[in-house]
């Protein structure tokens, strides 16, 4: 089989993603709401894909990302933090052989059974991941990350990880969503693909950026601009849970602890879950009003859904109550399509 050369002109061009929520298209109108605020240090303290921190790192903003999960950390040191660490074919070659002198653990292979992905790409899993991390180079671990992570997500119906649902790849049926050629390719060949467009987003805007694993509440304000995305409750009180939807990946990256994280009770195997007053409807009001007045002395970015909760006009009065002049942008073109109250993109800036 001929490899694939890997790609490591840096084209600063945000690697695709199927990540749940992600801001990617609505990155440019997002900017447009911003760009004419002087600012040079900003917080993307919700980060995510960290599609809109590398959207301000191209803007030549110093910036720091930061999520709660650790898998996400990893994606902002692989592409915001990193400024010219890329991944040689070489060394790609090394993380997808067996290594004759080490000897591999079995974890996945054992525990994931008949739940993601077949026998064989789970021990493929064991093995590649363990690879990963033997890298020395931070940066370079961190591409290798942001690869397999990708490579699982792609992989998966839904791209989720929140059923024991294999079956839906597995099964010979007639088939109405998803697209069983992407499920089928192999682990490889994805992985290769993925760090190639890892590489391709590597640049050095001369500015010293960094990525975060911090709860928003430990980070202390020093920032021109906060960007602010938190996870979304609808209308009726319906959270959404980014640790459950993507603990597999979790997992993965703390391989090491991993067993012990496990709630065994689940079908799925998922990680022992942990309350978020971003998921409770309960409390998230009370965290927004927490969250505003810590950075109230930095210009506040809000991205909001027309129809969660708090409402739009309770945050519009939190800034208010802040000491903050509040402009509101709705994003008309660009729609949640699959809403059926077609719920729309808003951003609320707090200057």
């Amino acid at each position: 089989m001929q490899l694939q050369l890997l790609d490591i002109k840096p084209r600063e061009k945000f690697p695709s993603t199927r990540y749940q929520g992600s801001k990617a298209k609505f990155v440019d109108w997002i900017w447009q709401c911003i760009k004419d605020i002087p600012f040079v240090t900003a917080l993307d303290a919700f980060g995510g894909t960290g599609c809109v921190g590398y959207k301000l790192k191209q803007e030549g903003k110093q910036v720091v990302y930061n999520d709660i999960l650790y898998f996400n950390s990893i994606i902002g040191k692989a592409i915001i933090e990193n400024s010219n660490h890329y991944l040689e074919e070489y060394e790609v070659e090394v993380l997808l052989k067996k290594n004759n002198d080490i000897l591999y653990p079995d974890f996945i292979e054992k525990t994931f059974h008949d739940i993601y992905f077949t026998d064989e790409e789970n021990r493929w899993l064991d093995v590649v991941s363990t690879n990963i991390k033997r890298l020395s180079n931070e940066y370079k671990q961190a591409i290798a990350w942001f690869a397999l992570f990708q490579s699982c997500i792609i992989k998966r119906p839904y791209n989720l990880f929140h059923r024991k649902n294999l079956y839906i790849r597995t099964q010979d049926v007639k088939r109405t969503f998803g697209n069983k050629v992407t499920w089928d390719t192999t682990f490889e060949t994805h992985f290769r693909n993925f760090v190639n467009e890892a590489n391709q987003a590597v640049f050095d805007n001369e500015k010293s950026n960094l990525s975060l694993n911090e709860n928003i509440f430990d980070i202390n304000n020093c920032f021109d601009l906060v960007y602010i995305d938190t996870p979304y409750i609808s209308e009726k009180g319906v959270g959404v849970d980014y640790a459950d939807f993507y603990h597999f990946l979790e997992g993965i990256c703390d391989y090491d602890n991993w067993k012990d994280r496990i709630d065994y009770s689940s079908r799925h195997k998922r990680i022992k879950r942990t309350n978020s007053e971003w998921c409770d409807s309960q409390q998230i009001t009370n965290s927004f009003e927490r969250l505003i007045r810590q950075f109230k002395d930095s210009i506040i970015v809000i991205s909001y859904r027309s129809d969660g909760i708090p409402s739009i006009e309770r945050i519009k009065k939190m800034l208010i109550e802040n000491g903050k002049q509040v402009q509101i942008f709705e994003s008309r073109e660009i729609k949640y399509v699959l809403s059926n109250k077609h719920s729309t993109e808003i951003i609320l800036v707090g200057k």
